[in-house]
């Protein structure tokens, strides 16, 4: 800990931002908003203008803030360590401007000389370069009228149809180096392609400061600051703000499970392991080769849901999307025995991580109860999407990995094999609403050699795009909440790539052209579609009519909003066959019509539809009291919908 002294003498109290109160809420880690505090801060005492530094160093001997304005000399500007032993130094440097480039320099008590980027700076210097640069970013939004309908609509059911997006790589400007586009071309680009796509959300890969570019953003070392590579605060608030004005929610990657070892990021800050462990078996990550937050240390907590809260409430994000829980929620993920320490029980269960993850949820949702938090959790830990008071982590949404997983592997195979792996295809309905689940084809399937969702489809050319529509279709109909990559609603053919554009020029040709069509109509039709999302996580929402047809490799369910016209049935055939006068059980006689098909011509299909009026027959089938026969079309999924409600049978056209 810094040596205890007097205020008058090391640390003029009328020169801080910090009051009694924030010290002791930072201790006991219940300091939620610290970006306000610590960090670099353009302000005045007096009549003097400057720059207010604080950080937490409490094995430091001595800090000093070192930058162009003194020479980079770590002996000119010496912070001063605060009387109350928090462990925080500070100084007030009268001059210093906005732009100003800086460090911490530290001469820790182990004998160490660290430069230290700041762990809350809101700008960062563009890598390599790792300094921090004092910023105050000064905005006026103009969203407030999403702002106003999240506030209405955040307890009412949603369609939430997310795509995912790498922002150095989705469009590249070739001609300019093939460099990335900036925050402000994005707020056009970006922007008028989700609104043409019809997407309802965003979500952005780690945008957070990062020095390596080829970690996606998933190796943090400036956890406040979004990354200068594309532009400034402003900028990205830019972006935010023309999304939302697009009606366009966003939500961000967050990671608060690992981070690197970087020299100038927080990574043994003080010479000490201060926001880590200092046990690897409970401090270094084997998989990522990174470190492990203490999440029983309440300085580090107020610092990780301070991040949390800050990009809520500063950047206007619209939900947070949790990197790699499994990881933090088990001492043994991915080690080896006697890699890893029980806990006081004995068991594997990191009690510490799980206590925060419940405090960050807790927390994010009493300060934003219209924003939404999504869990990336790939065991079977219970009650991850459950509110704490029931003894769940109190996520918003989890993904959903098991569907994921079983349905690539499902779609993967000849359709000749299908029949044998139906309940692949089935299965995820057995628990699909134990969660509040996201279905999720992300970045991760698309990298380290499992190559594009196109090259996974089996078939020539026409069965491997029709294949990937019914892939779609079937993900859209199934209940959950949807995540794409960028690239799959193109049929990107190749795996993805950071350092490069997605393929634009591929839709020239018209199956990939297709797919796009296909995708926009798509998310006009789950949008519009109230039986799609009304009861996304109940199971009030789906019914089957027939899971056991696997001769054929056909199902067929009922997905139901709270009224009753809303009904729709959905029918998929995973083979290459079209199959006539198929009859499926409906639970309403009258007309019902076709209102969408996967196979059609605009989307490169086959043109199999049904069009016109399909009337019931009193005919009973799949425990249902009428039925229709329809065309199933190849590798297709049609979806019905009762246009007109009878009062007396009707026998169907050649019954």
């Amino acid at each position: 800990m810094a040596k205890k002294t007097s205020a008058k003498s090391n640390s003029d109290e009328s020169q801080s931002l910090l009051t009694d109160y924030d010290i002791h809420l930072f201790r006991s880690g219940k300091h939620f908003k610290l970006y306000e505090k610590l960090g670099a801060h353009l302000t005045s005492f007096g009549n003097k203008k400057g720059v207010y530094f604080a950080v937490w160093a409490p094995n430091a001997k001595s800090v000093s803030v070192i930058g162009n304005f003194n020479g980079w000399n770590d002996t000119q500007t010496r912070m001063h360590p605060r009387w109350d032993e928090s462990g925080i130094w500070e100084i007030f440097v009268p001059g210093l401007q906005k732009g100003e480039v800086y460090k911490y320099a530290i001469h820790s008590n182990t004998g160490e000389y660290l430069e230290k980027a700041d762990p809350f700076a809101a700008f960062a210097e563009v890598a390599p370069k790792t300094a921090s640069v004092v910023w105050n970013a000064e905005y006026k939004w103009k969203d407030k009228k999403w702002l106003d309908n999240r506030k209405l609509m955040a307890d009412m059911p949603k369609p939430y149809s997310v795509y995912e997006v790498h922002i150095g790589s989705w469009r590249r400007k070739i001609e300019d180096g093939n460099r990335s586009l900036s925050y402000l071309e994005l707020a056009e680009e970006l922007v008028s392609y989700l609104k043409e796509m019809n997407y309802t959300h965003v979500e952005f890969l780690p945008v957070m400061e990062h020095p390596f570019f080829g970690s996606w953003g998933y190796q943090i070392t400036g956890y406040f600051a979004p990354t200068s590579r594309f532009g400034t605060p402003e900028e990205f608030m830019t972006l935010v703000d023309t999304l939302h004005q697009n009606n366009i929610g966003v939500i961000l990657d967050w990671v608060p499970s690992h981070y690197p070892g970087d020299e100038h990021g927080i990574y043994k800050f003080d010479g000490t392991y201060l926001y880590e462990h200092a046990d690897p078996r409970k401090g270094f990550h084997p998989d990522w080769k990174s470190y492990i937050f203490n999440y029983g240390r309440n300085e580090v907590r107020s610092f990780l849901i301070s991040n949390a809260l800050f990009w809520l409430e500063r950047y206007h994000i619209d939900g947070l999307r949790v990197d790699a829980v499994a990881s933090m929620l088990y001492l043994d993920y991915s080690r080896k025995a006697g890699e890893w320490i029980p806990n006081q029980f004995g068991g594997n269960e990191n009690l510490e991580a799980i206590s925060f993850l419940k405090e960050f949820n807790e927390t994010v949702y009493a300060n934003f109860p219209d924003a939404v938090t999504i869990a990336e959790e790939s065991t079977a830990w219970p009650g991850v999407s459950k509110p704490t008071y029931l003894g769940g982590l109190g996520f918003g949404q989890k993904w959903m990995m098991g569907w994921m997983h079983d349905t690539l592997h499902y779609f993967k195979k000849e359709p000749v094999h299908r029949k044998y792996h139906q309940n692949e295809i089935t299965f995820s309905v057995m628990y699909a609403f134990t969660e509040n689940f996201m279905l999720p084809l992300s970045h991760d399937e698309v990298v380290h050699g499992k190559g594009s969702l196109l090259g996974r489809m089996p078939g020539d050319e026409w069965q491997r795009f029709a294949n990937l529509r019914l892939l779609f279709g079937y993900m859209y109909t199934h209940p959950g909440t949807k995540l794409m990559f960028m690239g799959g609603e193109i049929g990107q053919s190749g795996e993805w790539s950071h350092d490069k554009s997605l393929d634009w020029h591929l839709l020239q040709y018209a199956p990939h052209a297709g797919i796009k069509t296909f995708i926009q109509e798509l998310n006009v039709h789950y949008k519009s579609e109230p039986a799609l999302y009304h009861y996304s996580f109940d199971q009030r929402g789906f019914q089957w009519i027939d899971y056991s047809d696997s001769g054929n490799s056909v199902i067929a369910y009922q997905r139901k909003s709270d009224k009753k016209e809303d009904l729709l049935i959905v029918v998929c055939n995973f083979t290459p066959e079209a199959r006539q006068h198929y009859r499926i059980g409906v639970p309403v006689r009258g007309k019902w019509r076709e209102v969408f098909n996967t196979d059609n011509l605009k989307y490169g299909g086959s043109g199999v539809l049904n069009i016109g009026d399909l009337v019931t027959s009193p005919i009973k089938y799949h425990q249902q009291d009428y039925s229709v026969s329809i065309t199933l079309p190849p590798l297709g999924m049609t979806v019905l919908k009762l246009y007109k409600e009878d009062n007396e049978f009707e026998l169907e056209a050649g019954s």
